[in-house]
Protein backbone atom coordinates (compact mmCIF):
# COMPACT_ATOMS: atom_id res chain seq x y z
CA UNK A 1 0.00 0.00 0.00
CA UNK A 2 2.71 2.29 0.48
CA UNK A 3 4.40 1.96 -2.53
CA UNK A 4 1.64 2.29 -4.71
CA UNK A 5 0.55 5.45 -2.43
CA UNK A 6 3.97 6.78 -3.24
CA UNK A 7 3.76 5.99 -6.72
CA UNK A 8 0.51 7.02 -7.84
CA UNK A 9 -0.22 10.08 -5.78
CA UNK A 10 1.57 13.03 -7.06
CA UNK A 11 0.02 11.73 -10.85
CA UNK A 12 -3.65 11.75 -8.94
CA UNK A 13 -2.95 14.95 -7.79
CA UNK A 14 -1.90 16.06 -11.02
CA UNK A 15 -4.77 14.65 -12.83
CA UNK A 16 -6.80 16.45 -10.48
CA UNK A 17 -5.97 19.58 -11.04
CA UNK A 18 -5.76 19.72 -14.48
CA UNK A 19 -9.09 18.11 -14.70
CA UNK A 20 -10.60 20.73 -11.93
CA UNK A 21 -11.54 17.60 -9.79
CA UNK A 22 -11.58 17.32 -5.95
CA UNK A 23 -7.67 16.60 -4.82
CA UNK A 24 -8.86 15.03 -1.83
CA UNK A 25 -11.10 12.60 -3.71
CA UNK A 26 -8.44 11.68 -5.88
CA UNK A 27 -6.25 10.79 -3.26
CA UNK A 28 -8.60 8.65 -1.64
CA UNK A 29 -9.14 6.83 -4.83
CA UNK A 30 -5.56 5.83 -4.66
CA UNK A 31 -5.62 5.04 -0.86
CA UNK A 32 -8.56 3.00 -0.95
CA UNK A 33 -6.99 1.38 -4.00
CA UNK A 34 -3.86 0.52 -2.59
CA UNK A 35 -5.62 -1.20 0.22
CA UNK A 36 -7.60 -3.12 -1.78
CA UNK A 37 -4.20 -4.62 -3.33
CA UNK A 38 -2.83 -5.33 -0.31
CA UNK A 39 -4.95 -7.01 1.40
CA UNK A 40 -5.80 -9.21 -1.51
CA UNK A 41 -1.94 -9.39 -2.28
CA UNK A 42 0.17 -12.89 -1.93
CA UNK A 43 3.45 -10.87 -1.25
CA UNK A 44 2.06 -8.31 1.76
CA UNK A 45 3.06 -8.31 4.69
CA UNK A 46 -0.33 -8.53 6.07
CA UNK A 47 -0.87 -11.22 4.39
CA UNK A 48 1.95 -12.98 5.16
CA UNK A 49 1.41 -12.67 8.82
CA UNK A 50 -2.05 -13.37 8.67
CA UNK A 51 -1.64 -16.62 7.15
CA UNK A 52 1.41 -17.59 9.18
CA UNK A 53 -0.21 -16.75 12.66
CA UNK A 54 -3.47 -18.46 11.83
CA UNK A 55 -1.31 -21.85 9.97
CA UNK A 56 -3.47 -21.11 6.79
CA UNK A 57 -2.23 -20.91 2.85
CA UNK A 58 -1.61 -17.57 1.51
CA UNK A 59 -4.04 -18.95 -1.69
CA UNK A 60 -7.07 -19.77 0.60
CA UNK A 61 -6.96 -16.54 2.50
CA UNK A 62 -7.05 -14.84 -0.67
CA UNK A 63 -10.23 -17.06 -1.58
CA UNK A 64 -11.96 -16.11 1.66
CA UNK A 65 -11.52 -12.15 1.43
CA UNK A 66 -12.58 -11.75 -2.38
CA UNK A 67 -15.90 -13.17 -1.41
CA UNK A 68 -16.25 -9.53 0.07
CA UNK A 69 -13.48 -7.45 -1.23
CA UNK A 70 -14.00 -7.89 -4.74
CA UNK A 71 -17.87 -7.07 -4.81
CA UNK A 72 -17.13 -3.58 -2.35
CA UNK A 73 -14.70 -2.77 -5.17
CA UNK A 74 -16.64 -3.36 -8.21
CA UNK A 75 -19.62 -1.48 -5.99
CA UNK A 76 -17.13 1.30 -5.16
CA UNK A 77 -15.69 1.55 -8.78
CA UNK A 78 -19.57 2.24 -9.96
CA UNK A 79 -19.73 5.13 -7.37
CA UNK A 80 -17.21 6.76 -8.40
CA UNK A 81 -17.90 6.52 -11.90
CA UNK A 82 -21.27 8.19 -11.54
CA UNK A 83 -19.62 10.67 -8.97
CA UNK A 84 -17.13 11.75 -11.94
CA UNK A 85 -19.72 12.26 -15.20
CA UNK A 86 -19.01 15.61 -14.88
CA UNK A 87 -15.79 15.97 -14.57
CA UNK A 88 -14.27 17.38 -17.58
CA UNK A 89 -11.27 16.34 -19.60
CA UNK A 90 -8.43 19.09 -19.82
CA UNK A 91 -8.90 21.85 -22.36
CA UNK A 92 -5.59 21.56 -23.95
CA UNK A 93 -3.68 18.30 -24.22
CA UNK A 94 -0.03 18.74 -24.80
CA UNK A 95 2.32 16.21 -26.92
CA UNK A 96 3.35 13.37 -24.71
CA UNK A 97 7.25 13.62 -24.67
CA UNK A 98 7.62 10.08 -23.46
CA UNK A 99 11.37 10.48 -22.02
CA UNK A 100 10.10 12.51 -19.49
CA UNK A 101 7.60 10.15 -18.28
CA UNK A 102 9.74 7.69 -18.06
CA UNK A 103 10.45 8.20 -14.35
CA UNK A 104 6.97 7.60 -13.66
CA UNK A 105 6.85 4.35 -15.73
CA UNK A 106 9.87 3.30 -13.42
CA UNK A 107 8.59 3.89 -10.25
CA UNK A 108 5.20 2.42 -11.20
CA UNK A 109 6.82 -0.68 -12.70
CA UNK A 110 9.06 -1.19 -9.88
CA UNK A 111 6.19 -1.13 -7.47
CA UNK A 112 4.31 -3.87 -9.41
CA UNK A 113 6.76 -5.55 -8.75
CA UNK A 114 7.11 -5.98 -5.19
CA UNK A 115 10.57 -3.58 -4.78
CA UNK A 116 11.63 -2.54 -1.89
CA UNK A 117 9.85 1.33 -1.43
CA UNK A 118 12.79 2.62 -0.99
CA UNK A 119 14.61 1.12 -3.67
CA UNK A 120 11.93 2.25 -5.83
CA UNK A 121 12.08 5.89 -4.78
CA UNK A 122 15.92 5.57 -5.34
CA UNK A 123 15.33 4.57 -8.77
CA UNK A 124 12.68 7.19 -9.27
CA UNK A 125 14.92 10.25 -8.14
CA UNK A 126 17.90 9.18 -10.24
CA UNK A 127 16.22 8.61 -13.56
CA UNK A 128 13.88 12.33 -13.02
CA UNK A 129 17.86 13.35 -12.14
CA UNK A 130 19.43 12.98 -15.10
CA UNK A 131 16.34 13.44 -17.34
CA UNK A 132 16.02 16.61 -16.00
CA UNK A 133 19.96 17.30 -16.59
CA UNK A 134 19.91 15.85 -19.73
CA UNK A 135 16.90 18.03 -20.66
CA UNK A 136 18.17 21.10 -19.36
CA UNK A 137 16.07 21.69 -16.39
CA UNK A 138 18.40 21.95 -14.23
CA UNK A 139 22.05 21.06 -13.21
CA UNK A 140 23.32 18.73 -10.39
CA UNK A 141 23.31 21.44 -7.66
CA UNK A 142 19.86 22.48 -8.84
CA UNK A 143 18.98 18.99 -8.63
CA UNK A 144 20.25 18.18 -5.39
CA UNK A 145 18.48 21.63 -4.16
CA UNK A 146 15.09 20.02 -4.94
CA UNK A 147 15.68 17.19 -3.17
CA UNK A 148 16.45 19.26 -0.59
CA UNK A 149 13.51 20.88 -0.83
CA UNK A 150 11.49 17.82 -0.69
CA UNK A 151 12.71 16.53 2.01
CA UNK A 152 12.13 19.97 3.81
CA UNK A 153 8.49 19.60 2.66
CA UNK A 154 8.38 16.44 4.87
CA UNK A 155 9.87 17.57 7.91
CA UNK A 156 6.54 18.14 9.84
CA UNK A 157 4.81 14.88 8.77
CA UNK A 158 8.46 12.69 10.32
CA UNK A 159 8.23 14.37 13.67
CA UNK A 160 4.59 13.39 13.49
CA UNK A 161 5.35 10.30 12.94
CA UNK A 162 8.15 9.87 15.36
CA UNK A 163 6.53 11.15 18.28
CA UNK A 164 3.13 9.09 17.30
CA UNK A 165 5.64 6.29 17.36
CA UNK A 166 6.89 7.01 20.89
CA UNK A 167 4.07 7.20 22.21
CA UNK A 168 2.31 4.42 20.73
CA UNK A 169 5.35 2.62 21.76
CA UNK A 170 4.96 3.80 26.10
CA UNK A 171 1.39 2.52 25.92
CA UNK A 172 2.94 -1.00 24.52
CA UNK A 173 5.26 -1.18 27.45
CA UNK A 174 3.11 -0.59 30.02
CA UNK A 175 0.65 -3.35 29.04
CA UNK A 176 -1.98 -1.37 27.95
CA UNK A 177 -2.62 -4.26 24.95
CA UNK A 178 -2.58 -6.91 27.07
CA UNK A 179 -5.43 -5.48 29.32
CA UNK A 180 -7.28 -4.51 26.39
CA UNK A 181 -7.13 -8.06 25.21
CA UNK A 182 -7.88 -9.93 28.14
CA UNK A 183 -11.36 -7.75 28.95
CA UNK A 184 -12.40 -8.05 25.28
CA UNK A 185 -11.93 -11.85 25.36
CA UNK A 186 -13.95 -12.53 28.22
CA UNK A 187 -17.17 -11.99 26.62
CA UNK A 188 -16.78 -15.06 23.64
CA UNK A 189 -19.83 -17.19 23.86
CA UNK A 190 -20.08 -18.62 20.28
CA UNK A 191 -18.16 -18.90 16.96
CA UNK A 192 -20.06 -15.74 15.28
CA UNK A 193 -18.91 -13.68 18.91
CA UNK A 194 -15.14 -15.48 18.84
CA UNK A 195 -14.91 -13.92 15.05
CA UNK A 196 -16.07 -10.51 16.07
CA UNK A 197 -13.77 -10.50 18.89
CA UNK A 198 -10.93 -11.01 16.51
CA UNK A 199 -12.07 -8.47 14.22
CA UNK A 200 -12.87 -5.97 17.02
CA UNK A 201 -9.27 -6.99 18.88
CA UNK A 202 -7.44 -6.10 15.37
CA UNK A 203 -9.51 -2.88 14.71
CA UNK A 204 -8.69 -1.61 18.15
CA UNK A 205 -4.65 -2.65 18.15
CA UNK A 206 -4.51 -1.30 15.18
CA UNK A 207 -5.76 1.96 16.23
CA UNK A 208 -3.49 1.76 19.27
CA UNK A 209 -0.20 0.99 17.29
CA UNK A 210 -1.19 3.01 13.42
CA UNK A 211 0.29 -0.24 12.03
CA UNK A 212 -1.51 -2.84 10.05
CA UNK A 213 1.14 -5.53 10.10
CA UNK A 214 2.33 -4.74 13.95
CA UNK A 215 -1.91 -5.02 14.75
CA UNK A 216 -2.54 -8.39 13.18
CA UNK A 217 1.19 -9.90 14.99
CA UNK A 218 0.02 -8.67 18.29
CA UNK A 219 -3.13 -10.31 17.93
CA UNK A 220 -2.37 -13.26 15.56
CA UNK A 221 -1.27 -15.88 18.61
CA UNK A 222 -4.39 -15.10 20.51
CA UNK A 223 -6.49 -15.24 17.82
CA UNK A 224 -5.74 -18.49 16.51
CA UNK A 225 -5.59 -19.85 20.36
CA UNK A 226 -9.29 -18.52 20.56
CA UNK A 227 -10.46 -19.49 17.34
CA UNK A 228 -9.65 -22.96 17.55
CA UNK A 229 -11.19 -22.98 21.10
CA UNK A 230 -14.85 -22.23 18.99
CA UNK A 231 -13.87 -23.82 15.66
CA UNK A 232 -13.07 -21.14 13.56
CA UNK A 233 -11.71 -21.85 10.26
CA UNK A 234 -7.94 -20.42 10.35
CA UNK A 235 -8.87 -19.42 6.41
CA UNK A 236 -11.32 -17.32 7.77
CA UNK A 237 -9.79 -16.19 11.13
CA UNK A 238 -6.55 -14.98 8.46
CA UNK A 239 -9.31 -12.89 6.13
CA UNK A 240 -10.30 -11.22 9.52
CA UNK A 241 -7.24 -10.09 10.98
CA UNK A 242 -6.41 -8.58 7.28
CA UNK A 243 -9.33 -6.85 6.10
CA UNK A 244 -10.09 -5.41 9.36
CA UNK A 245 -6.50 -4.23 10.15
CA UNK A 246 -6.31 -2.69 6.16
CA UNK A 247 -9.86 -1.18 6.78
CA UNK A 248 -8.62 0.96 10.09
CA UNK A 249 -5.67 1.32 8.72
CA UNK A 250 -6.69 3.13 5.73
CA UNK A 251 -8.83 5.55 7.42
CA UNK A 252 -6.90 6.67 10.59
CA UNK A 253 -5.41 10.42 9.81
CA UNK A 254 -1.93 9.53 11.56
CA UNK A 255 -1.36 6.24 9.90
CA UNK A 256 1.42 6.10 7.61
CA UNK A 257 -0.36 5.81 4.62
CA UNK A 258 -2.63 8.58 4.99
CA UNK A 259 0.42 10.92 6.01
CA UNK A 260 2.02 10.39 3.27
CA UNK A 261 -1.10 10.37 0.56
CA UNK A 262 -2.18 13.82 1.80
CA UNK A 263 1.55 15.10 2.23
CA UNK A 264 2.23 14.27 -1.08
CA UNK A 265 -0.96 15.42 -2.36
CA UNK A 266 -0.66 18.53 0.13
CA UNK A 267 -4.08 18.30 1.44
CA UNK A 268 -5.12 17.46 4.78
CA UNK A 269 -5.57 14.09 6.58
CA UNK A 270 -9.37 14.94 7.63
CA UNK A 271 -9.96 16.31 4.33
CA UNK A 272 -10.12 12.74 2.41
CA UNK A 273 -11.88 10.71 4.86
CA UNK A 274 -15.31 11.69 3.35
CA UNK A 275 -13.95 10.16 0.05
CA UNK A 276 -12.41 6.66 1.29
CA UNK A 277 -15.63 4.72 -0.17
CA UNK A 278 -13.97 1.49 0.24
CA UNK A 279 -12.45 0.78 3.94
CA UNK A 280 -16.21 2.22 4.80
CA UNK A 281 -17.99 0.09 2.33
CA UNK A 282 -15.36 -3.37 3.06
CA UNK A 283 -15.67 -2.43 6.86
CA UNK A 284 -19.50 -2.95 6.85
CA UNK A 285 -19.86 -5.56 4.32
CA UNK A 286 -17.27 -7.68 6.58
CA UNK A 287 -19.42 -7.11 9.78
CA UNK A 288 -22.37 -8.21 8.01
CA UNK A 289 -20.23 -11.00 6.68
CA UNK A 290 -19.71 -12.11 10.13
CA UNK A 291 -23.40 -11.97 11.22
CA UNK A 292 -24.79 -13.49 8.58
CA UNK A 293 -22.43 -16.69 8.13
CA UNK A 294 -21.24 -15.73 5.05
CA UNK A 295 -18.99 -17.37 2.85
CA UNK A 296 -20.86 -20.57 4.59
CA UNK A 297 -18.06 -22.58 3.15
CA UNK A 298 -15.63 -20.79 5.27
CA UNK A 299 -18.44 -20.29 8.38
Amino acid sequence: SVGTIVALTPIAAGLAHSTGSSVPMMTAVIVGGSFFGDNLSFISDTTIVATSTQGCKQSDKFLVNSYTTIPVAIAVMVMYFFIGTGTQAPAVIPDIDYVKILPYIIVIVCALCGMNVFVVLTFGIISTGLIGIGYGVYDLFGWCQSMGKGITGMGELVIVAVLAGGLLKVMTENGALEYLISIMTKKIRSKRSCELTIAMLVSLVNICTANNTVAILTVGSISKRIGDSYGVDNRKSASILDSFSCCIQSILPYGAQILMATGLAAVSPIEILKYLYYPFVLFSVSVIAILIRYPKKYS
